[in-house]
């Protein structure tokens, strides 16, 4: 498959630790592609090499076909982004720092930054000067900013911090338009998974500067991600009847006398029929899909 943006064994070592190992990603044009992982994972570390503010030590980015160099200005020129906390010209309008922006870029269309600030709901603001604006309008604006040539990658770095829920949703709706509408691919970071799951088509999950799985939302929702929940008296006795009767090896105990199997072919009559006869009282039983907080805890360990 011919992917809009792939990195080969991505490596950033710096003072002699390594922030990011061997990354392997790969995006499809059209897609959502949300960047999962903690705070200190290495989310900021790849986007700022994926947008050439860092080099680095070991392996290579490729986009748009072309392997990303110093002179890939006219790849750059293709791209939007934000990383970390935009800033801006504080004393000048929001209109006149999008402005500037577009005298530096090149971009030059007849009502396009009024079309973009109302886009994102800032056309109330663009004559206030940005030191007036809140921390959501500085962010709204940020991306405003980053979405000003109509890019057809747009890469964005924890872009929701200091919204509210309604200016989140804003955020997610115009995110949804620019793919569907604009054929825009996205690459969004965050460690919110609740606003990852809602709109991204593929994840990838990183921990620890390493990749740790790159799946499609639909995927993952097919791959065997269903788990039964049952809550007995007697963990350990259920637990040899789990392993020993009936053959499971990919259960976990949690607290409160509560195992959660995630052998999902197991039916729910089978298993309380088998907990039953060997003398395990089954206080609750049921089947639950897992989420995408219960996928990512899983892959790094930390559920």
């Amino acid at each position: 498959m011919t992917y809009l943006l792939q990195t080969n064994c991505l490596t950033k070592t710096i003072g002699g630790k390594e922030l990011v190992k061997n990354v392997n990603l790969h995006l499809k044009k059209g897609e959502i592609y949300g960047f999962l992982g903690p705070n200190g994972a290495g989310k900021t570390t790849i986007i700022k090499m994926l947008t050439n503010l860092w080099k680095p030590t070991y392996g290579t980015i490729e986009i748009f076909g072309e392997t990303l160099s110093d002179k890939s200005y006219e790849v750059l020129k293709r791209i939007g982004s934000i990383i970390e906390f935009p800033t801006f010209y504080e004393h000048m309008t929001g209109y006149e720092n999008l402005y500037l922006h577009s005298e530096y870029m090149g971009y030059y269309h007849h009502g396009h930054i009024e079309d973009t600030l109302e886009l994102l709901h800032l056309s109330d603001a663009a004559t206030k000067p940005v030191r007036a604006y809140s921390l959501g309008m500085k962010e709204r604006l940020g991306i405003a900013r980053a979405i000003l040539g109509r890019p057809e990658l747009l890469i964005l770095d924890e872009p929701t911090t200091g919204l509210d829920p309604a200016g989140m949703k804003q955020i997610r709706d115009l995110l949804k338009k620019l793919c569907l509408e604009y054929g825009t691919t996205i690459l969004i970071s965050s460690h919110m998974l609740s606003e990852i799951e809602s709109i991204a088509d593929t994840i990838g999950i990183i921990h620890h500067g390493e990749m740790k799985k790159e799946i499609s939302i639909k995927e993952m929702e097919e791959d065997n991600l269903a788990y039964v929940e049952v809550a007995v008296a007697n963990v350990k006795r259920a637990s040899i009847v789990l392993s020993d009767m009936l053959g499971l090896m990919n259960f976990k105990i949690l607290e409160d006398g509560i195992i959660r199997i995630y052998d999902a072919q197991i039916s729910t009559p089978e298993l309380s029929k088998a907990l039953t006869l060997h003398e395990v009282p089954v206080l609750g039983l049921s089947k639950k899909a897992e989420t995408l907080e219960d996928y990512f805890l899983k892959l790094t360990e930390e559920g």
